[in-house]
Order: C-alpha cells, then sequence, then structure tokens
C-alpha cells in the first residue's frame, strides 16, 4: 500500500508527516498480509456503545505519557498496571496513545493493555491508512480514532467502512461545525467533540457545548480534552457529553481509580 505524501504548516501536519515515517518502518517489518491474516485469527472486538450510552458520565481513560502541548507528562513503566487500575475505578474504554514521536506511545503499549484489561481499548494514534487500521485490529484494539481534520472525504469513507468491517467501532473526532457535519454524513455512531484544536494546540473549553446540538442525535457524544477536574467532567456531563476521554488529568493525580470513580459518582443519575 502505498502512502500519499502530506505537505507540512500547522502542528498537526507535522504530527502527521512524523506518523508516515514511523510506519514506513512498520511496513518493511510487517507486510499488510501478514496483519490480514494476524486479524482473522485474533478474538473479535467489543462493542462499547451500550456501555457508553449507559446512565451517568462514561469515562474513556488513556494511557499517556506525553503531549505536544505539555511535554512530559508521566512515566508510565507499565501500561497495563495504569489500564488495570482505571479499570478498577470504572472506566469504561482504555485508550491506549501509540505514536511514538509527541506521545512516547507504542503498539506494545496497546498489546500489554489489551492482555490484562477487559474492558473495549481504543488505539488512540493518528490514522491516515488502512495498514494502520489493520494494525490496530490485528494489536486487540476494539476502537479506533479518526480524525476529521486530518483526512480528506473520500479518505474518511474508506478508513471508517474498513473500521466497521472489521467489527471495530470508530471514534470519529470533529473540533469544528463543518468538521461535525462530515462525521453526521458519515453515519458516525461515535463522535468525539475536540476542546484542542489540532492545528494550533489551543484548547476551547465551550467547544463541546457549542458543537453538541450539530452532532448526530443518535451519536454517542463524547467530550475531549480540557477535563481536569471532576467539576470539568460534570459541566461536560450537563452539556450532553455521554462521555469524556481523560489523560492528563489521570496520569497526574496520583490516584487515577479513585479519580474516574469520583467522576462517576459525580454524575451519577
Amino acid at each position: 500500500m502505498s502512502v500519499t505524501p502530506r505537505q507540512t504548516g500547522t502542528v498537526l501536519d507535522e504530527i502527521i508527516a512524523g506518523v508516515l515515517t514511523d510506519l514506513r518502518e512498520r511496513q518493511e517489518l510487517v507486510e499488510e498480509a501478514s496483519l490480514r491474516e494476524a486479524v482473522e485469527l485474533i478474538d473479535p472486538p467489543l462493542d462499547p456503545q451500550r456501555a457508553l450510552r449507559a446512565e451517568g458520565l462514561s469515562v474513556i481513560a488513556e494511557v499517556k505519557r506525553a503531549s505536544p502541548s505539555k511535554g512530559h507528562l508521566a512515566e508510565i513503566p507499565d501500561p497495563a498496571v495504569l489500564a488495570r487500575q482505571y479499570e478498577a475505578g470504572g472506566a469504561t474504554a482504555i485508550s491506549v496513545l501509540t505514536e511514538q514521536r509527541r506521545f512516547h506511545g507504542s503498539l506494545a503499549d496497546l498489546d500489554a493493555v489489551r492482555k490484562d484489561v477487559s474492558v473495549p481499548v481504543l488505539r488512540k494514534d493518528f490514522v491516515v491508512t488502512e495498514y494502520q487500521v489493520l494494525e490496530a485490529r490485528a494489536h486487540g484494539a476494539d476502537l479506533v480514532l479518526l480524525i476529521v481534520a486530518a483526512l480528506d472525504d473520500p479518505e474518511l469513507e474508506t478508513l471508517y467502512r474498513l473500521t466497521r468491517r472489521l467489527g471495530m467501532t470508530a471514534l470519529v473526532e470533529v473540533h469544528t461545525p463543518e468538521e461535525a457535519r462530515r462525521a453526521a454524513g458519515l453515519g458516525a455512531s461515535v463522535v468525539g467533540v475536540n476542546a484542542r484544536n489540532l492545528k494550533t494546540l489551543e484548547v476551547d473549553p465551550g467547544n463541546f457545548s457549542a458543537l453538541v446540538s450539530q452532532l448526530p442525535d443518535q451519536a454517542v457524544k463524547i467530550a475531549e480534552s480540557g477535563i481536569l477536574t471532576v467539576d470539568d467532567a460534570v459541566a461536560a456531563h450537563r452539556a450532553g457529553a455521554d462521555a469524556i476521554l481523560v489523560g492528563e488529568a489521570l496520569v497526574r493525580s496520583g490516584d487515577p481509580a479513585a479519580f474516574i470513580s469520583a467522576i462517576r459518582e459525580a454524575t451519577a443519575s
């Protein structure tokens, strides 16, 4: 599978350029045919949607060592240990960052987490090729992140359909009204609104509230980024979020299980 070169300009463009460089190295080691064989042998993916739609606010808890905006966040020598703490606290799903350069993640982290938890697992990365979707499934992911800002309409459609064919759930991420319309046109059943503009890394805490009415009525609605306290989580829930995706606050909390439990208790119906 060939990879289309992309011009750089924004932070998102620069991240994707690095992702594609690292991807080419993995493609030299593992042929796509081998991934497809692995997909056929692995257990079927878990469906997270019923749990994400449950009463109260669901939490997608993220294994996150670093970020382009904040730099180093936490060491996380064993991501499985952290993921088990998340699950013990009541996390509905675990998000594992697998991007290497800016987030210091890896597919090995995904493998470790998938092996040790029973809840659905999201591969969180800058997915722009079919190969990456196949990688996600071959390594046990139940969900894959598709960032609308990183994809044109044909790419988004292709990756979304492949994700569905493999039995996985696509978390389709948007940041603007135009991106929300594209997600709706795709028929996305799980949509995340990122408060962080990935092109500039600026955060708008009100972005979820501004866009939630433009998301498909039947979609699971997820608030992403900028949620640092229990009060932030409660505000997202009151604005219409079915779930939140939280990383930084959890890895810095000292007691992530208690943090998740507090969020769940504060938003219980």
